[in-house]
């Protein structure tokens, strides 16, 4: 078969971009207090939204917590381990996922006018929510660090608490959270193993 010769899109990207994304990169417990601008947040939006999921649906919501108010608000329903690093860090960010994300697929996946109705049940909604705004979550995480910031997903959070702090009646619950900033080096651990090809994966 003959390939026809590579675009620019079909290029690797550079090692020191890899090295920005993954290699190099490091979950952050500590943080500057350099500001993060109100447009990086909406440049680092608009770069998630355009990764792929299930007939372009976009379940995952995304509250920016930046105020020193809506810190506290938040702060409340961090594990005693999480609490004092969600207090540093520039912004704190919940990721949710919207469980009626079907009432948006009129507009995102108009060429099949029926796809809303794909969604009849809530326990199969609530699957597919969960499935593609982690993902979304995961696309952000790549994202900010494209954008030159530092990450720190969490899970030690309660969630219930967060859901009625900033979700009440509505039918979107959190997923995890996620602070956002320009990271130091305190307590950061040495980089942790993780699993050889071998352990993990398998070429059929």
């Amino acid at each position: 078969m003959a390939f026809d010769a590579l675009s620019a899109r079909d290029l690797p990207v550079s090692d020191a971009v890899l090295a920005q994304l993954f290699t190099e990169a490091r979950t952050r417990n500590g943080w500057s207090d350099r500001p993060v601008s109100e447009d990086l947040i909406r440049k680092l939006y608009d770069l998630t939204k355009f990764g792929p999921t299930a007939v372009n649906m976009t379940p995952a919501r995304f509250v920016f917590i930046t105020s020193p108010e809506a810190k506290a608000r938040l702060s409340t329903h961090m594990a005693e381990g999480n609490r004092a690093k969600t207090l540093a860090a520039p912004v704190n960010l919940i990721i949710a996922q919207d469980i009626d994300f079907h009432d948006t697929l009129p507009k995102l996946f108009p060429h099949a006018p029926g796809a809303r109705g794909w969604f009849p049940e809530e326990a199969g909604r609530r699957e597919a929510a969960f499935r593609n705004a982690s993902l979304q979550g995961g696309y952000l995480t790549i994202a900010a660090r494209a954008l030159g910031l530092d990450v720190g997903p969490m899970s030690g959070f309660d969630t219930a608490g967060v859901k009625a702090e900033f979700f009440p009646d509505s039918n979107v619950e959190p997923n995890f959270i996620m602070n956002l900033g320009y990271g130091t080096d305190e307590n950061l651990f040495p980089r942790s193993p993780r699993l050889d090809f071998e352990e993990a994966a398998q070429i059929l």
